[in-house]
């Protein structure tokens, strides 16, 4: 398993943005914490393919309710990555498979 994080480097509610490794390529990601429970997916918006923070590692809408593209202002659930507004409704997010252990974040 890879290490992302502590669960700790990512405040309760908040969101924060990294790489890895995935499937031999470096990759972006969004991680959103709600407790012990963290959600990852890739950081890119299937709209147009672009990162979606509006800076490094922001990317809640002022709500904190949902994950908010940038560029377009699509928002997508944080529990699936389903959009729900903006140009790529009915559209994914590509979840990245990760679980807490011990305090710690890692892809599964």
């Amino acid at each position: 398993m890879t290490r992302l994080c502590a669960l700790d480097d990512i405040e309760d509610t908040e969101s924060a943005g990294m790489t890895a490794e995935i499937g031999g390529a470096e990759r972006p990601l969004i991680l959103v914490r709600r407790g012990e429970q963290v959600w990852v997916y890739v950081n890119s918006c299937p709209h147009v393919g672009l990162p979606l923070d509006f800076k490094p590692g922001w990317f809640l809408s002022l709500d904190k309710k949902y994950i908010h593209c940038a560029n377009h202002g699509a928002l997508f659930r944080i529990e699936d990555g389903l959009c729900v507004a903006g140009p790529c409704v009915r559209q994914w997010l590509t979840a990245v498979p990760a679980e807490v252990k011990e305090g710690e974040v890692f892809l599964a």
